[in-house]
């Protein structure tokens, strides 16, 4: 027998699951981004934060500065939606931040909460990948030995 989906009005789409999207320039708050996606009919929520590491590529990094294109978060909400038409989204919050980070820096956070655990980790995943790739973001990072590299640009 089918079930009537009225019967459980908890599966149904419930307020807008873009939550939080934000270019900022001031550090980022998990428990901001952790409260955008509270739902109560999401039984599994995944949380990425991506941090300022000491190194890349066999340098020491001292320090980066991300950028941004003016039209950065018209492209993270057009990821967002996509991860949203994919995926069984309860909730999406995604902030990334721009300006001079030092290590151990939050740079950026997303999280999705869906229904069950496997579609939250799935559409976190995504998410996170597609900002990356998709978003006009770059990094300038600063290597102790003087270097500096772009990185995305």
């Amino acid at each position: 027998m089918a079930r009537n989906p009225m019967d459980h009005p908890g599966e149904q789409p419930g307020v807008e699951p873009i939550r939080l999207l934000a270019i900022r320039d001031v550090p980022l708050s998990l428990d901001e981004v952790f409260r955008a996606v509270g739902d109560d009919a999401a039984g599994g929520t995944a949380l990425f934060v991506g941090t300022v590491r000491n190194h890349d590529g066999g340098a020491d990094v001292d320090e980066l500065g991300y950028s941004s294109h003016p039209s950065a978060e018209a492209e993270l909400r057009r990821v967002a939606e996509k991860v949203v038409a994919d995926f069984p989204v309860r909730a999406l919050a995604a902030v990334h931040r721009v300006g001079d980070l030092s290590v151990g820096d939050l740079a950026v956070v997303v999280a999705v909460s869906c229904p069950h655990r496997a579609e939250a980790f799935a559409a976190c995943r995504k998410l996170i990948d597609d900002l990356k790739h998709e978003v006009p973001i770059w990094k300038h990072q600063r290597f102790s030995d003087g270097q500096e590299e772009w990185v995305g640009a």
